[in-house]
């Protein structure tokens, strides 16, 4: 009777032990994936930014030193039960303290991520771009400006240029945190090619130009320009001086070429030896000087029907525009007393009259 007994209990014993090991591995897993560090309702807000080619081995490290998850290891073996090791996108995530495994995972993987949103300006050149992106995403501007004339970069964006000068087109952009610098000249550059269609390629081609010397007036347009409306009629005071051989003389040309600048340009200013001095040269400078947005390449390529070939700034952001040299002067004798009446004011504000 003792031994049938004893071995009913070694039968029970048999029986029950997968299962009390297989209630124990569950217990684990639950442990391992969905438990949370601290459970707590007021756990603090983390922001994790996960970069561009960073690995799962890094982004766990920098969870386990935020206090989002409780052991490196433990995470990365849900990523791979999950097969999730290659999923982690690139950007800026709000996680909280004391997340489970898995929640922290999926939070990476599937839930929302911050963008960053900043302009870029017509008119700016690849410089003051460069500024702007360093300043919103943390992208060494240094960078930037070495990729602008990378020509192995440049080829690889199926451009024939020597310069992206003049193809970052100006506009709003979203970014995710994280992104690297050929990612965001790429889009630029995607958003020109976007924005420059065929139909204005086929417009410089009908004028004998190449999509170059459209960006390169362009560029000179947007530099002169402050109200769009004259963007026409700027255009067509240089397309006239260019159909007679005259020199284009544009400030914005000079003031490519100065060191300090952009400052009140000088008559010494005028003598710098530079392809780009188009007060010294005739015809358009070698490339772009800047990025121009849709008016000023429109205006380039669609230039009013005038006669113009002089143009001078009437000190309101507008411009007066002459036919001739003797009207040109009339004009330039009103601006130059506009000044003098401005800096005459500036002098009585500071003496408190």
């Amino acid at each position: 009777m003792r031994k049938v007994k004893r071995k009913k209990r070694t039968l029970l014993i048999i029986l029950i032990s997968p299962l009390l090991l297989a209630l124990l591995l569950g217990g684990l897993a639950v442990y391992i994936l969905y438990l949370p560090l601290s459970p707590r309702k007021d756990a603090r807000q983390v922001d994790i930014i996960v970069r561009w080619g960073a690995s799962l081995g890094q982004v766990a490290i920098e969870l386990e030193k935020e206090s989002v998850i409780r052991n490196i290891d433990q995470f990365k073996l849900v990523a791979e039960l999950y097969k999730k090791t290659e999923r982690l996108r690139v950007g800026k995530f709000t996680l909280r303290e004391g997340m489970s495994n898995y929640a922290a995972l999926m939070a990476l993987v599937e839930g929302p991520q911050s963008y960053i949103q900043f302009t870029l300006p017509d008119g700016y050149d690849s410089r003051r771009f460069a500024r702007i992106i360093e300043h919103h995403l943390e992208i060494d501007s240094a960078e930037i400006v070495n990729l602008v004339s990378d020509s192995a970069f440049i080829a690889g964006l199926g451009l024939a240029t020597t310069s992206l000068e003049g193809y970052l087109f100006p506009e709003t952009y979203s970014f995710t945190y994280g992104v690297t610098a050929p990612h965001v000249l790429t889009t630029l550059v995607e958003q020109f090619n976007r924005a420059v269609d065929d139909s204005l390629i086929m417009r410089a081609a009908e004028k004998g130009w190449s999509l170059n010397d459209a960006l390169t007036l362009a560029s000179i347009i947007e530099g002169e320009a402050i109200v769009d409306v004259e963007m026409p009629i700027i255009s067509s005071v240089y397309h006239n001086r260019l159909r007679i051989g005259m020199p284009l003389q544009a400030d914005p040309t000079i003031q490519y070429i100065i060191p300090d600048g952009p400052r009140r340009l000088l008559y010494r200013d005028l003598d710098i030896d530079s392809p780009y001095n188009t007060y010294k040269y005739k015809g358009l400078p070698p490339a772009p000087i800047n990025n121009p947005g849709r008016n000023a390449i429109r205006a380039a390529l669609f230039p009013a029907e005038t006669l113009y070939l002089y143009f001078v700034a009437n000190g309101d952001g507008t411009h007066s525009f002459s036919e001739n040299y003797e009207q040109h002067l009339r004009a330039k004798q009103r601006f130059d007393a506009y000044r003098r009446q401005v800096r005459e004011d500036q002098q009585k504000a500071r003496n408190g009259q």
